[in-house]
């Protein structure tokens, strides 16, 4: 044993895949052959895509490629540096300017991905002097930039108002500042966070408010402005977090909030600061998603016509779906290996809807994810509850 270990340090990985394999929740990636759409090809099958978080159906839209092309004809592929050296495009503060009157605040800043943007954010603004109130359900990337904050983190109950008060009614006349985060939708249940009751906390305690609003923005409130919107809440919450990859069907991530806050961001954000910016073709087709947004509201209104169709035939078939009050429609399978083999005997059948276990969501809460689109047709969402209540059937998940 000693022996094989000097010749090969890392074989406890293959160690630990082949546990996940006998316990059958070892997953393989599956290949897209096509545009995201509706249906495409994957792993060389046909499917009904239940999977992605194309919620509006822009990550093919004509509009957004053409824009993309041209970006590229016009400043080439990419910027080669970082912002604060020569990566700032004219597309690049476009995009910020944009985004910052969208979500209707002074400013905003665009990081490489919806996770660095939280992370980032968190690790730059505090130390380990100060704290953090968090909901347990709260994205990898929060806890993440918490850890590397290295300020002091307390853990309340998923949206349980009063814990987060009385976690801030503690730490009262303690040192240091305090910021409460939470996600406005949370990416695995679809449940949307008590805002209003939690801002009106951070106010009582002189907490920083700051809210993830990934699975919110082009989903909820006013041309899909997101939580705070929804609940009308501007000016309210200190720092707002979005993406650029799901309804706005790019990729990126982004935060709003006061000039200040930005350009301290500028000065002090890890990822923004150590990673090339975005190529312009990215930004380019941002900015035609955000005009659609704003001109074809249809789209949401769509959206949600769809996904309260399929998430009440769900529901009357007998599937658990939680607390899920957004597009994001858990089917609550529980063990792991069973949710993993559902996955893999629905997309035998013709539907992509993907198996979510442990450490993604904890153990014994495993699920299968389900997201419809504004795109989604209602022979779509037919075929594909008809395919999952005989799936389910078969391996006695319904009666």
């Amino acid at each position: 044993m000693i022996s094989e270990l000097k010749s090969n340090p890392l074989s406890y990985l293959s160690e630990q895949l082949e546990t996940w394999k006998r316990e059958g929740t070892y997953q393989r990636l599956r290949e897209l052959q096509t545009a995201c759409g509706p249906v495409c090809r994957v792993d060389g099958r046909e499917v009904i895509n239940l999977a992605s978080n194309n919620y509006l159906g822009l990550a093919d839209h004509p509009k957004l490629k053409e824009a993309a092309t041209e970006a590229i004809r016009r400043y080439g592929v990419g910027s080669a540096a970082v912002r604060t050296i020569a990566g700032t495009m004219s597309l690049h503060l476009e995009l910020e300017r944009r985004i910052a009157e969208f979500k209707k605040t002074e400013a905003c800043v665009v990081f490489q991905s919806g996770f660095a943007a939280n992370a980032g954010t968190v690790a730059a603004i505090l130390g380990p002097d100060d704290h953090i109130v968090s909901d347990e359900l709260n994205h990898a990337s929060i806890i993440d930039g918490c850890r590397l904050s290295k300020a002091r983190i307390h853990i309340f109950p998923h949206k349980d108002v009063a814990a987060a008060d009385r976690i801030l009614s503690e730490l009262d006349g303690e040192p240091g500042r305090k910021l409460l985060i939470t996600d406005g939708v949370f990416s695995m249940d679809g449940d949307i966070a008590p805002l209003p009751q939690l801002v009106e906390v951070a106010e009582r305690h002189g907490a920083i408010m700051m809210v993830d609003d990934a699975h919110a923005s082009g989903v909820l409130g006013r041309a899909g402005r997101g939580t705070v919107d929804h609940f009308n809440l501007h000016g309210r919450v200190h720092i707002q977090v979005g993406t650029l990859s799901k309804a706005i069907a790019a990729i990126g991530g982004y935060v709003c909030g006061s000039r200040d806050l930005i350009e301290f961001l500028y000065h002090r954000a890890r990822p923004f600061l150590f990673s090339t910016s975005h190529p312009p073709s990215v930004a380019a087709t941002c900015l035609a998603a955000l005009d659609l947004l704003e001109k074809e509201p249809e789209r949401i209104e769509r959206l949600w016509q769809n996904t309260e169709y399929f998430k009440g035939e769900l529901r009357k078939a007998g599937f658990q779906t939680g607390a899920s009050e957004t597009p994001i429609t858990p089917i609550l399978i529980g063990d792991a290996a069973l949710a993993f083999r559902f996955s893999n005997e629905l997309f035998e059948e013709g539907v992509f809807a993907t198996g979510v276990g442990y450490p993604t969501v904890p153990k014994g809460k495993a699920r299968i994810r389900t997201i419809v689109t504004a795109v989604h047709t209602r022979e779509h969402l037919d075929r594909a509850l008809e395919i999952l209540v005989r799936v389910a059937k078969r391996l006695g998940i319904l009666a």
